[in-house]
């Protein structure tokens, strides 16, 4: 069963190629851009899991990033910046058969929107971030984002950085993401099965996805990328948050990036933990959340 989707939208798998989950808008983001193959892995994902585009929702914040979900096959919400997450929270809490799926990148998810991630973490709230991590705002031309490198020289850090990058598997993992995966972007093949393992993740599901910028990152090249990356250590215990932990460390202390699934566990998610508290107090008068969304389908 696709633990994103509840029984209700499983009976509606359907059989469809990736093509068929891209719609007829024109991709367009820059030639060369590392966001082409996060948008080919979200297909090949959704092709393979069986996701019926009538329950499939996908929501992002402002950005270069943000703008995939034009380009997919399914109810879509563009927001505003950084509040992504917030409203995939509503859309899920209020349809919990629905798979969604949020888009972003390193500014939205982790400088204006960045108040929200360490709480959709440590609430496991059933749904799937995909970050689109290129080190830079590339929307805006070019500016410092949290995850940009010291060396890194841009309009806003015209002789380097002075802040320490935020590094986001570390983030995800200290605030409790249930699954949290790497890859570069043009490794479609990883990024596909860490996509679609993470939507059928009962839980939140945190891939960060490493992009080139080719107008305006010269230093994250899509070489430098594919250089620097490099899969966890066969063994890898994906379920002990400390040595998930230490392998992210000890792949930064030798300039590398840790790609894979790097940390997976089980517990809880909120609309469980709600539908128990819904339970416990004897329910809601004339409130049959059931009866809504059969009303609702098409």
């Amino acid at each position: 069963m696709n633990a994103h989707l509840q029984p209700q939208t499983h009976l509606h798998r359907v059989e469809l190629k990736s093509k068929d989950y891209k719609n007829e808008t024109t991709s367009f983001w820059c030639a060369g851009c590392g966001h082409y193959g996060v948008l080919t892995g979200l297909l090949r994902a959704l092709s393979e899991i069986g996701v019926d585009p009538n329950y499939l929702v996908s929501v992002s914040g402002i950005g270069c990033s943000s703008r995939l979900p034009y380009f997919v096959n399914s109810y879509k919400m563009h927001t505003l910046h950084g509040r992504a997450g917030p409203v995939a929270t509503g859309v899920h809490l209020a349809r919990p058969d629905l798979a969604v799926v949020i888009t972003g990148g390193d500014g939205d998810g982790f400088s204006i929107g960045g108040g929200h991630m360490p709480h959709m973490a440590r609430k496991n709230i059933n749904m799937t971030y995909i970050l689109m991590d290129n080190h830079v705002y590339g929307l805006t031309k070019g500016q410092c984002s949290p995850t940009s490198r010291t060396e890194m020289k841009t309009s806003t850090t015209p002789y380097g950085g002075v802040e320490i990058p935020l590094d986001p598997i570390l983030y995800m993992l200290t605030y409790g993401a249930t699954y949290v995966g790497q890859a570069f972007a043009g490794n479609v093949k990883l990024a596909s099965q860490l996509i679609k393992d993470g939507m059928e993740h009962k839980g939140f599901a945190f891939i960060n996805l490493l992009s080139q910028c080719p107008s305006f990152n010269e230093i994250d090249t899509a070489h430098a990328f594919k250089d620097a990356c490099e899969q966890v250590p066969d063994g890898h215990d994906t379920s002990d948050l400390n040595a998930a932990m230490c392998a992210v460390n000890a792949a930064k202390q030798v300039g590398r990036i840790p790609t894979g699934l790097i940390y997976k566990t089980e517990r809880p998610t909120l609309d469980q933990r709600m539908a128990e508290l819904v339970k416990h107090v004897g329910g809601h008068k004339d409130y049959d959340l059931r009866k809504i969304i059969d009303l609702a389908r098409p």
